[in-house]
């Protein structure tokens, strides 16, 4: 593969892999707004974001088999042909419960993207390489967290928050279009797979059995749940505790993300001298010790704007660190179950996320307590995990005999 190929293959994955976080960031500036114009709440507004989670969440089972039974590409298309339609009727909503039962729908259809891009990582590059290409799509999926809600403090301010979705639906046209002319198709369809329920739930116990899977993807799911409390818990800490501007707010959210991806590049070159296996544990520790002193500086009433914005930004750098190595670890011993390993660990992953914002957002309160116990618990939860199930590990990280990946 030329490195242009590699380059331009890398900005397509990541756009795919960014869609969801971009549908997510968006939107968060125009809470406010969206609460006044439906005559609800803010914490009813933010509803709509955990029925987003657990629209991905549930996805995720659902386009498993189905990347696995017809390639990589058809139910693809089918999600985010089903993405675009949801988000153009979130223009025409009056009704909240409309709102979150729509956010449902385009969630489903975005996760096909984020599932086939994990997928599709597995198929297309070596797998001594996966956990420096899914820090390279973490750069890219960087692009939304930095761009998306500062973009949509200034869209929502002169335009509305209706034209957010607006955006959203042009952009998961090009998505596809993109997909359609320039991706290729990594994995042939397997008219032998059956979609029957029985076969299915016996290969995602397969998967679920393996020691080395289970081990990662819910050290991982559980760690990265923080990230789900502070996008849920951040909008009204930010602007209804700190009294922050939408347009303040969306510069913030893009400062925090500078963390998060600048630390995942830093990973690519800690990948040179350490092994997944080695950096993992070192970042976990360190995320625990960080949301235990952010837990009690909140519990003492120590916490300000800018110390907030500092814990939050060291914790988010840890999880540029463990994201894309736990993600990869999680993937390694599969070749011929890539799609189902893959969207059982989105599903992991979007399922606890999803847990977590919908526990800040029942809480309906100024306080940013919710949202920093969530984070806590979730950091130190994952390295109790991650401790214990490496005992169970036994397997080497790669499979013997499995099939040479379609590119190098």
């Amino acid at each position: 593969m030329t490195k242009k190929r590699y380059v331009f293959l890398i900005l397509i994955l990541g756009s795919l892999s960014a869609l969801g976080p971009f549908s997510i960031d968006m939107y968060l500036p125009g809470f406010l707004a969206i609460a006044k114009d439906l005559n609800t709440s803010v914490a009813r507004v933010s509803l709509s974001l955990s029925s987003y989670f657990i629209g991905i969440s549930a996805g995720q089972l659902l386009y498993g088999p189905l990347l696995d039974r017809f390639g990589r590409k058809k139910p693809l298309y089918m999600g985010l042909m089903l993405y675009v339609l949801a988000s153009a009727a979130c223009l025409f909503t009056h009704s909240v419960d409309t709102l979150i039962a729509l956010r449902f729908v385009q969630a489903i259809g975005s996760c096909a993207a984020a599932v086939a891009a994990v997928a599709m990582v597995r198929d297309l590059f070596p797998i001594e390489d996966n956990a420096k290409v899914f820090s390279l799509l973490l750069l890219v999926l960087g692009a939304s967290p930095m761009i998306a809600p500062t973009l949509g403090g200034y869209v929502i301010a002169a335009f509305g928050w209706q034209a957010v979705f607006l955006i959203l639906t042009l952009l998961g046209t090009l998505i596809l279009l993109a997909s359609f002319l320039w991706l290729p198709e990594s994995y042939q369809p397997d008219a032998s797979y059956s979609l029957k329920p029985k076969p299915i739930l016996t290969k995602f116990w397969l998967v679920l059995r393996e020691p080395q899977f289970y081990t990662y993807a819910l050290a991982g799911a559980v760690t990265f749940s923080g990230l789900f409390a502070y996008v849920a818990g951040s909008a009204q800490v930010f602007m209804g505790m700190y009294k922050v501007s939408g347009q303040a707010y969306g510069w913030i959210f893009a400062l925090l993300s500078v963390g998060f991806i600048g630390s995942s590049q830093l990973n690519s070159i800690a990948l040179r001298y350490f092994r997944s296996e080695q950096i993992i544990p070192m970042a976990l520790l360190s995320q625990s010790i960080i949301g235990l002193c952010f837990l009690v500086s909140a519990l003492l009433g120590l916490l300000g704007l800018f110390s907030t914005i500092g814990f939050l930004f060291a914790f988010l750098c840890c999880l540029g660190f463990t994201n894309p190595n736990t993600s990869a670890l999680s993937l390694a011993p599969f070749a011929n179950n890539a799609g189902i390993a893959s969207a059982l660990m989105g599903a992991l992953q979007m399922g606890i996320g999803s847990l977590a914002s919908v526990g800040v957002s029942l809480c309906n309160t100024e306080s940013a307590l919710p949202m920093i116990s969530i984070m806590a618990v979730g950091a130190t939860g994952a390295l109790l995990i991650l401790l214990v199930g490496r005992r169970m590990i036994v397997r080497p990280v790669v499979e013997e005999g499995q099939p040479a990946p379609i590119f190098h």
